[in-house]
């Protein structure tokens, strides 16, 4: 008898162990690639001393997701922001920041001429006062846009008085799409929305080149 019912057991012990295997794999997370979301990545950070002060260079590499070419088709600007910050290292004490410079990038599509126009500045371009002092460039496709606003170049971080000449100096770079910028109404729909989501930050101890 015992036998019998060990035996008649086990069906509806196995039975249990599935349903608890199908629900603890599905409270797992999912993989890598299905977890993937819109990003950038920094792939290039030079440091190089020219005549007229310390420059950084860096190169981004990312891709716009189809909700913010929707947006930018229906004439809506997005904006990026590109920050260096350089330290100074202390064995004593904390790092000090002995340079920090920013530089922001508007893009919009120009229905009547069917250009793409970036526009730069050092401040942020809101109304007359980064338009003002950006400079102004035009290109015939969105792709060739994207380009130039991936290569990151001539980031004035100071004088080389001011950096100091030690052999390698700590840089952080950022570089993100900036939400704040945009209308009113598009910042409030797009929070928490992994496709406005494109940022990413790198630093590195690098040494000072001289320009070629």
């Amino acid at each position: 008898m015992k036998s019998t019912r060990t035996e008649r057991r086990w069906p509806v012990l196995l039975a249990v162990l599935l349903w608890v295997w199908v629900i603890w794999t599905a409270c797992l997370p999912a993989p890598a690639a299905a977890q993937s979301r819109p990003g950038a990545t920094i792939t290039q950070m030079r440091l190089e001393q020219a005549d007229d002060g310390v420059y950084l260079g860096a190169a981004v590499q990312f891709e716009l997701p189809s909700l913010v070419e929707e947006v930018l088709d229906k004439g809506i600007a997005i904006y990026f922001v590109a920050e260096a910050e350089l330290f100074q290292e202390r064995w004593y004490w904390t790092d000090r920041k002995v340079a920090q410079v920013q530089r922001h990038m508007r893009l919009a599509y120009q229905p009547l001429t069917r250009r793409w126009r970036l526009n730069v500045s050092p401040l942020p371009i809101t109304g007359a006062v980064g338009m003002g002092i950006s400079l102004n460039q035009n290109f015939d496709t969105l792709s060739d846009a994207l380009d130039a606003i991936k290569r990151i170049g001539r980031l004035r971080l100071g004088d080389v008085a001011e950096i100091g000449d030690e052999p390698l100096h700590q840089v952080t770079f950022r570089f993100r799409l900036d939400t704040s910028q945009l209308p009113r109404p598009f910042q409030i729909g797009v929070v928490g929305l992994a496709d406005w989501n494109i940022s990413a930050e790198r630093t590195a101890r690098l040494a000072l080149e001289k320009q070629r």
